[in-house]
């Protein structure tokens, strides 16, 4: 098996959880710069940091943005997903209020959908040759 730097463990257990993560904004509009991106990294790790996940990647372009998150097993992504949308709306829009006039409507940044895709150091074929050639006991 692979060699992990960042393998954590738990009291029962040890693991290496990754998640990409990727949010877009209600209608795909364009509203993000740079200052709006540095700061929900920052909203975004200390959301994280509450879950006892590490935010290890950030970056984003004008309507969407995407994380790379080290989680434990004990975390339901989708809860997690939930907090980190509703969080950072809720602070972007309180401490940018030029924000809000994109949605007048919604009251929301995010889109109510997102994409979350596993992530794993091997390919999903060397992991199969992998556990293919265990020794199963007869």
């Amino acid at each position: 098996m692979a060699e992990y730097s960042d393998i954590r463990t738990g009291r029962h257990c040890v693991f290496v959880l990754h998640a990409h993560l990727v949010f877009v904004t209600k209608f795909r509009h364009r509203v993000f710069d740079g200052e709006h991106l540095t700061r929900l990294e920052e909203i975004m790790g200390d959301v994280c940091a509450d879950f006892e996940t590490e935010l290890r990647e950030f970056n984003g372009e004008s309507n969407h943005v995407h994380l790379l998150v080290n989680f434990p097993p004990k975390i339901a992504v989708s809860k997690l997903v939930n907090s980190l949308k509703g969080v950072s709306s809720r602070r972007m829009r309180q401490e940018f209020p030029e924000l809000a006039a994109h949605y007048y409507r919604a009251n929301k940044l995010w889109s109510g959908s997102y994409f979350a895709g596993s992530v794993d150091g091997a390919p999903i074929s060397v992991l199969h040759q992998y556990i293919e050639q265990q020794n199963r006991p007869v």
